[in-house]
């Protein structure tokens, strides 16, 4: 896969998946713009890829769940951005327990992040996303986002959000339909976290029952190459080898 001339623009990109996404992107060429709430995680990242491949990615701070900043935010990307090729909402706040474990602020951020600001932000950017004339939206959401899955350990909260990225993506999948940019959901379940930076970590087979950090980034860097008029509009992971047996 080739992404050179690409740019790309990923939420959460300070650690875990999301900084796989930015380092393997940046491998294959693109041009990174890395997102996220810590700012020291994401300059360490943005060194990091600058080690590797010469050209330090831009970082930006962004609270997806402060509406305001997210709409700030896009406003300038977007008033900037010649075109953008790749959003990659990544981006979540993991918020396990019991519904009586969290305070209001713990479930209100929760669901605003997943749900409130990635869709404003994917709003805000439509626009050069529309202009690179082959858009494509990533939206990470997670086996917990499907019908009459367990909650496995999630909290309430933290299902209704990815519920609700599931109904963001079919949403703007149909509204979307015949302009330009792609909308494909991605439902990973376990996920190992290893980097392309520890090749040792990242070429290693992952633990039964798992997928890795490279597994979704190649399944999803897969889906985006296609050809224009191939939509892989949903990729679910299974855990259990052939037999999934979550809901």
């Amino acid at each position: 896969m080739d992404f050179k001339n690409k740019t790309a623009f990923i939420t959460g990109a300070g650690r875990g998946l999301g900084a796989a996404f930015a380092v393997v992107l940046s491998d294959l060429g693109a041009q990174v713009i890395l997102s996220g709430r810590n700012m020291e995680n994401l300059t360490v990242m943005a060194e990091h890829i600058k080690a590797r491949n010469g050209t330090r990615p831009e970082v930006i701070h962004m609270d997806l769940s402060d509406p305001g900043e997210v709409t700030r935010t896009a406003k300038v990307m977007r008033d900037r951005m010649e075109k953008l090729d790749i959003l990659v909402n990544n981006a979540a706040q993991w918020l396990p327990g019991g519904l009586n474990d969290h305070d209001a602020h713990d479930i209100v951020t929760t669901i605003t992040a997943a749900v409130t600001g990635t869709l404003l932000l994917t709003r805000g950017l439509l626009p050069p996303l529309e202009r690179s004339g082959a858009g494509d939206i990533l939206n990470i959401v997670s086996i917990s986002g499907l019908p009459n899955i367990r909650l496995l350990g999630s909290s309430v909260a933290y299902l209704a959000a990815k519920h609700g990225q599931t109904g963001m993506t079919d949403g703007l999948r149909q509204e979307l339909r015949g302009r330009p940019v792609r909308v494909t959901g991605i439902y990973p379940s376990y996920i190992e976290d290893v980097s392309p930076l520890d090749a040792e970590a990242w070429n290693a087979p992952g633990k039964k029952g798992w997928e890795t950090n490279r597994d979704v980034v190649e399944a999803s860097l897969y889906a985006i190459s296609r050809p224009r008029h191939v939509t892989l509009a949903s990729i679910v992971f299974d855990p259990d080898e052939g037999g999934f047996n979550g809901p």
